[in-house]
């Protein structure tokens, strides 16, 4: 890319427009302890030649996924990715042509999207899906926010402690300026009680939302916890993890109105916080409350199958911002096809021994874990595929421990400050542990004996 500079007397013309006296004022919100007082803090020169192997050098201290064995859990897992999964999404038609904006010359695309919400329809047992979102975190703020239009509640949203703090910490910052008041509901034991939410629940609520399995790898009474939310005309979204469907009962028939999930464990690698896939599935009577956008089947004027945009929502390009339905501007097609492959590859019963195998394999360490008389389980309620470990002196200790025989282990809690702050010195003691088909016992068992004490 070319360098674009421009001139002083340029300069001069644009602060004129915007009402400025220097470039220097254009940053006066930003408190000036925040500001750099210094210049950059830049090597020498160098030449083409040097540049290059100085940056060769940088690149090769990182280390990736797969150069280790990684037991992290917290919502990215380290699950197999058969090949055939890169080799279909890295086809170029696939891989330089994911969006559908001009869809008449986009039916490989659009079919491609038409298929991946068949299989999430089938996967989560909702009548409709859209194309896919960003992530996880936006995911549930999109979703809270569709039922705040559904329900014409804006006051309040009901969440458990227990989902992710960081899909939490997305959903204060989206709602802090809305007027809606986020209540969360306590999980001092892993999980939260039925009795406790229903309490909470009003008229003014718009939604409940439940992680299903949660954040600590719990199991929540997730079908109780939304009859009582339907019963004060609140939706219930659910955060599900994919896997989990392979051998746990989907969202619809725990109750759920809206269904989201972190879609990377299907297909996708471990990678420095992203792009992954943000999943959304509805009933079919909040179809037109869905954001993003959304592939339907016709057939063209000679009578053959074809795929339409049938649905987009309403974004700020389109209408005014206070009337938009949503300020997603693209999909995340790329990784929605490459969800759409592995679960076809896998088919229902491959999805099940993935779910399986990530179950046994999570128990196993478990038990081998806590057999270490060092180590305990944080919580007793019954887990998938990961677990909190309560560790004797500080988590991030063990994490180390584990980090120099090669093994990636946590995260351990008290890195996030939502939970820090809910759960105090205990957070501290507690180090996540997710274990996935991908893990061997030799692999478990060489985990288990490097976090032992010396």
């Amino acid at each position: 890319m070319a360098y674009l500079f421009n001139t002083p007397d340029q300069q001069s013309e644009m602060l004129k427009a915007v009402g400025a006296n220097s470039v220097d004022e254009l940053f006066d919100q930003i408190p000036q302890e925040l500001r750099l007082d210094r210049p950059l803090r830049l090597p020498a020169p160098m030449t083409e030649l040097e540049l290059e192997a100085h940056m060769r050098d940088v690149v090769s201290q990182n280390v990736g996924a797969s150069g280790r064995i990684s037991f992290l859990g917290g919502g990215i897992y380290d699950h197999f990715i058969p090949a055939a999964v890169d080799t279909i999404a890295g086809r170029s038609e696939f891989y330089t042509a994911y969006t559908p904006y001009q869809a008449e010359a986009s039916q490989g695309s659009l079919q491609a999207f038409f298929e991946y919400q068949t299989l999430i329809c089938q996967l989560t047992g909702m009548d409709v899906s859209n194309a896919s979102l960003y992530e996880g975190a936006s995911s549930v703020v999109e979703a809270v926010l569709m039922a705040m239009r559904i329900t014409k509640r804006h006051d309040k949203v009901v969440v458990l402690g227990s989902v992710h703090p960081e899909y939490r910490d997305t959903l204060n910052t989206y709602v802090r300026h809305l007027g809606c008041e986020v209540v969360t509901v306590p999980t001092p034991n892993g999980t939260a009680d039925p009795n406790d939410i229903a309490k909470l629940i009003d008229d003014h609520t718009a939604a409940v939302i439940v992680q299903q399995p949660n954040f600590f790898g719990c199991l929540e009474n997730i079908k109780e916890i939304f009859t009582a939310a339907k019963e004060r005309g609140a939706l219930s979204i659910s955060v599900f993890d994919p896997i989990s469907l392979g051998v746990l009962r989907n969202p619809a028939e725990d109750g759920a109105d809206i269904a989201v999930a972190e879609g990377q464990s299907l297909g996708i690698p471990l990678q420095y916080g992203g792009p992954y896939l943000g999943i959304m599935a509805c009933r079919k009577e909040f179809v037109r409350q869905m954001p993003g956008r959304l592939v339907g089947e016709t057939v063209d004027r000679n009578g053959k199958r074809c795929f339409v945009l049938t649905l987009q929502s309403a974004r700020e390009q389109h209408i005014r911002r206070e009337r938009a339905t949503s300020n997603i501007c693209t999909n995340q097609g790329l990784l929605a096809l490459r969800a759409t492959v592995y679960l076809s590859l896998l088919g229902p019963q491959g999805l099940r021994e993935v779910g399986e195998l990530s179950f046994q394999k999570a128990h196993y360490a478990a038990e081998q874990l806590t057999g270490n008389r060092d180590l305990e389980l944080a919580f007793e309620s019954p887990f998938f595929k990961e677990f909190v470990v309560k560790c004797p002196g500080n988590a991030v200790d063990v994490a180390a421990r584990a980090r120099a025989a090669g093994f990636d282990i946590g995260p351990a809690l008290d890195r996030f400050p939502t939970l820090a702050a809910e759960h105090g010195a205990s957070a501290k003691k507690w180090l996540l542990v997710a274990v996935t088909e991908s893990r061997t016992k030799t692999q478990i068992d060489g985990l288990t004996k490097a976090i032992r004490p010396n």
